[in-house]
């Protein structure tokens, strides 16, 4: 698999409970841009709800089901248990200043890996931490929302798999999927994949198993640049008796799916198409859209879904503070 690498994120996937509050956290306090409202292809009585920069960029994009009403989860081993966004070098302070004063209650800074590192809960309870990198300074965030560009979110800087053994995990990641280890602190071990995509293996020998509902990640996706190298993937994967699904068509991209051996669900997407197929980047996540099978299906659906609103803001026009 030499000719077939992993570029870095595509996606992550979330579980959450109320739609509005939400679009509320990401968009307004968060400062991301909606970029898609649909639904759950698999369920589509439940809201998809696309977070990125304004493209909906692979390496930025942080995507929900909400199911209001369902249970709250349980964070342990098995689990993604922190999701991880850059932040341009000086911007912490702004950003502790921010989350404060909009009522976050936020732990650190704490250094970890020579970084500086910020954590909070999103109002559902789902583990986010603000990392101050150098690296995010050569990264542009959304540039029309709430956040002034100088302090935008830059996309993800690592997510942190837990796990009871970080052996199995870290054969996956290095032997099958191409991630070079990086570094280790006491228990957490350090990967990465493409230009910056980086995975803390935290090994939680003691922890029960995680449980996944409300306030957890469902799945993390990673980036390849087409069709053709995501079925040599899928070949790959097979040649090492992976649990890899079909190509399933997510209509904004093409997905597979598999297991690594801690239980993490893991995701291959593709680049292309993107999110413009279907209504122009201006008017992005302004609009339910669905894919062209379930459009019949229209109305009933959208009797079922709660209603929700999406400020001006969130089509371009800057509303910076």
């Amino acid at each position: 698999m030499e000719h077939n690498v992993l570029t870095g994120f595509h996606h992550l996937t979330a579980i959450v409970g109320d739609p509005q509050a939400n679009v509320d956290f990401y968009t307004q306090v968060l400062g991301q841009r909606l970029v898609k409202q649909t639904v759950n292809f698999d369920d589509p009585g439940t809201y998809h709800l696309y977070y990125g920069d304004e493209m909906g960029t692979p390496g930025t994009i942080l995507t929900f089901f909400p199911w209001p009403g369902a249970p709250r989860g349980r964070r342990g081993t098995g689990q993604i248990v922190d999701i991880s966004l850059a932040i341009p070098a000086d911007a912490l302070d702004y950003w502790s200043d921010r989350l404060s004063h909009h009522g976050v209650t936020i732990t650190g800074p704490v250094a970890r890996f020579k970084e500086q590192v910020i954590s909070f809960n999103d109002p559902h309870g789902l583990s986010l931490e603000l990392v101050a990198s150098r690296e995010a300074d050569l990264r542009r965030g959304w540039e029309h929302g709430p956040v002034p560009q100088a302090y935008a979110i830059r996309g993800f800087s690592s997510i942190t798999l837990a796990e009871t053994h970080h052996e199995p995990t870290a054969a996956m990641l290095t032997e099958v999927l191409g991630f070079r280890p990086l570094q280790q602190e006491g228990n957490r071990f350090r990967y990465e994949v493409g230009p910056g995509a980086r995975v803390d293996v935290l090994e939680l020998s003691n922890q029960p198993r995680g449980r996944i509902a409300v306030g957890t990640v469902h799945h993390v996706a990673w980036r390849t640049e087409d069709d053709a190298h995501q079925l040599a993937w899928r070949e790959h994967l097979l040649d090492q008796d992976s649990d890899v699904t079909p190509v399933l068509d997510r209509q904004y991209f093409h997905s597979i799916y598999f297991h690594e051996p801690g239980g993490v669900l893991f995701e291959i997407a593709t680049d292309p198409p993107g999110f413009a197929i279907d209504e122009p980047v201006e008017q992005l996540g302004t609009h339910l859209k669905l894919p062209p099978w379930l459009e019949e299906s229209r109305s009933r659906i959208e009797k079922v879904l709660p209603p929700l609103h999406v400020l001006e803001e969130n089509a371009g026009r800057s509303n910076n503070e």
